[in-house]
């Protein structure tokens, strides 16, 4: 039961957000009464931290399992993309700010732990890219992961992104071009001017 309260609860806060979804809201979907849930979890807080967080590791093993592929850096990272967004649903909710504002702690740890991740596989990334020659020599891999980083939690206020003017998945796609297009040589806008035309088709 508490795996099945974790699933449901984390769907909801994708779809609604985490101070939009009630105790009461969770109860009444799944069927059952607000002391099962608490008997499993103590409080909001406490629910909240382990769905944020299960998410994260359930989305981490996925990215490190593409980056074990070792594709091409170009493509690898449309993936990632890819995998991120699917399991993100369309944050509709804005469930990140949501998180920032009303639970700042647990944002605090999750973001602490994205940058860790991330930091590994984009700086991973990078490297082979330059080594390949799609990304160009003259670059500083640990600006390069620091910027990218901002860039993708940036892009997630919506008090600078509204909805009403960007979807996430276009947002994702805008800012996934504009980093690589600092980046890459002119093989590299070769791959990459591929993998968006083939994209919009």
């Amino acid at each position: 039961m508490k795996e099945k309260i974790l699933e449901k609860a984390t769907d909801m806060f994708l779809n609604y957000g985490f101070k939009s979804v009630t105790m009461d809201d969770l109860a009444n979907k799944m069927g059952i009464s607000k002391k099962t849930i608490y008997a499993h979890y103590t409080n909001k807080t406490k629910l909240v931290e382990q769905s944020t967080m299960n998410l994260f590791w359930h989305i981490s093993n996925g990215i490190d399992e593409i980056c074990a592929l070792q594709k091409n850096p170009i493509e690898e990272i449309y993936e990632i993309k890819r995998f991120v967004m699917l399991h993100l649903k369309n944050e509709a909710s804005s469930p990140e700010y949501q998180l920032q504002k009303y639970y700042p702690s647990v944002h605090q740890e999750l973001k602490q732990n994205q940058f860790k991740m991330m930091q590994t596989c984009i700086m991973d990334n990078v490297k082979r890219g330059m080594a390949l020659g799609i990304y160009r020599k003259n670059i500083e891999p640990e600006f390069v992961v620091r910027i990218y980083f901002s860039g993708v939690t940036s892009i997630k206020d919506t008090r600078l992104f509204p909805t009403k003017l960007f979807t996430s998945e276009n947002l994702a796609d805008y800012y996934l071009e504009y980093h690589l297009r600092g980046i890459v040589t002119p093989d590299g806008r070769k791959i990459l001017n591929n993998i968006i035309n083939s994209n919009q088709e």
